[in-house]
């Protein structure tokens, strides 16, 4: 196993990553709120840590990447009401398009995307340890966590807890004994999705989500937490706080990663204020190999301003020049075939070609820098451009040797490989699974419109999907016309 070196926001070090249990690395990641369709700032975090999957993967570690999808919150039930829909049902059909952009855009490493309400007996069994251990209240048939019985709470953001007062980002409701605490369970309003609980029916708080499925998942403690810098607080603060008290075991995780927001004229880019590029639109105008070039020409803790009618253009610009000189060279080597005879490289280009690849890993290995990783092959394209107008008479050996820097991109940033970030067969496969999840869940909740309509749209995508009573099958058939 390679080693190398991460930031971590808690301590505020970089330090050598050692894995609980080696070469297992547990990796989590706070997902999406699927209430609306997503915007350009969405995906840059999914492509950072595709990254770090794909290079620890690359590096001899067993990672197993988990993203949370949280499929009932306040927002989701007031579009949901907006538009006559189970928020549930809303949340799955905004995700059905995410899953599709992140197939589109190459992210391929997350092994698992837990919905929130999958979990609700882990969610209650976990709230009535915080309340047996004393760390957590009932309040007209809520249930809050007390932040003064744990004193490390605002370590990781550096909130002060005297800082925290009504109109700061903490729950207002009433019969709390202070501002900052925060739901684990909210009491159930008439109309909305509700579970039964021993506080009275109700649903699960926004934080308790995400250490319920990790405590499931991973255990008391795992490797790495990955998120937006936005989410340090309250929400990686109150993870912090839930599963350390309910467990009884620290840290939670022996290192937070956290992406710098992206931002558009230097205001964050958020849904509620309604300053939004879409994804969607980004990936089909610039292509996903741009977008990707985009996000990962900065390092992931650095803020990304956005500038409509530049950024985009910019990062098209340079990836052109940075991809052309591949497409010349995978060009070639499919023209050589599996062992033609040809001209040899001088010692010193090979030489060059097999530590610059090194070099990569090296690079990367310095908490995930790939803005340098970028630069440096940039600076490779440079060394072959005069060597172009000779690769027809290159051996296939010479050829795979200069492609060596690509390949190692196309394998790790997901840039300059043959087909990385399109759909393939497994892809195709996983976004299939997913939906079919989806309409799994609709058909446990008794939503059966919400579950024909998933099945209708897979049979005109050339789906057919099977029931047999105890499980369902799919496969490809040509599109009903």
């Amino acid at each position: 196993m390679r080693r190398f070196e991460l930031y971590d926001t808690l301590s505020r070090e970089t330090r050598m990553f050692v894995p609980i249990t080696p070469p297992k690395v547990g990796l989590f990641v706070c997902g999406l709120t699927p209430y609306s369709d997503a915007h350009i700032g969405h995906a840059k975090g999914p492509v950072t840590f595709d990254v770090v999957a794909r290079a620890l993967r690359r590096w001899g570690y067993r990672v197993f990447s988990v993203q949370n999808v949280t499929n009932l919150d306040d927002r989701l039930i007031a579009r949901g009401g907006e538009s006559g829909t189970d928020p549930m049902a809303l949340a799955d059909r905004h995700m059905a398009v995410w899953y599709g952009d992140m197939a589109r855009l190459g992210i391929r490493s997350v092994n698992y995307y837990p919905h929130a309400t999958d979990y609700i007996p882990e969610i209650l069994a976990q709230i009535q340890q915080l309340v047996d251990r004393g760390f957590a209240y009932e309040a007209r048939g809520s249930v809050y966590y007390d932040i003064a019985k744990f004193p490390r709470y605002g370590a990781l953001s550096g909130q002060k807890l005297d800082a925290l007062r009504p109109g700061a980002r903490v729950d207002p409701e009433p019969g709390k004994r202070s501002p900052g605490d925060f739901v684990l369970w909210k009491a159930a309003t008439p109309g909305e999705p509700n579970w039964e609980s021993p506080w009275g029916p109700g649903r699960p708080g926004w934080h308790i989500e995400d250490t319920a499925i990790t405590v499931r998942l991973f255990g008391p403690r795992y490797d790495i937490h990955g998120g937006g810098a936005d989410l340090k607080f309250p929400h990686h603060e109150a993870e912090i706080a839930q599963a350390e008290a309910a467990t009884g075991e620290s840290p939670l995780v022996n290192f937070w990663m956290h992406v710098g927001l992206l931002t558009l004229k230097g205001e964050k880019m958020s849904k509620s204020l309604g300053n939004v590029v879409g994804l969607s639109e980004s990936i089909d105008t610039f292509s996903p190999q741009v977008v990707r070039f985009y996000y990962l020409n900065a390092h992931y803790r650095s803020p990304l301003d956005f500038v409509p009618g530049r950024s985009l253009e910019e990062a098209a610009e340079a990836y052109r020049a940075l991809d052309s000189v591949a497409v010349r060279l995978r060009a070639a080597r499919t023209a050589a075939g599996p062992d033609r005879e040809g001209e040899e490289l001088s010692p010193e280009l090979e030489s060059s070609a097999v530590s610059t690849v090194e070099e990569l890993d090296e690079l990367l290995s310095h908490d995930f820098n790939t803005r340098e990783t970028i630069a440096l092959l940039f600076r490779w394209t440079k060394t072959l451009t005069e060597l172009l107008p000779k690769l027809d008479g290159l051996s296939t050996t010479a050829l795979d040797t200069l492609l060596g820097p690509h390949d190692w991109a196309g394998e790790v940033l997901g840039l300059l490989g043959a087909s990385e970030s399109s759909a393939g067969d497994g892809t195709l496969s996983g976004v299939i699974r997913l939906a079919l999840d989806a309409r799994a869940r609709a058909r446990a909740r008794s939503d059966f419109t919400e579950a024909d309509r998933i099945r209708d749209e897979l049979i005109a995508a050339g789906v057919r999907v099977e029931d047999d009573g105890s499980s369902t099958r799919w496969r490809l058939a040509g599109p009903s016309v």
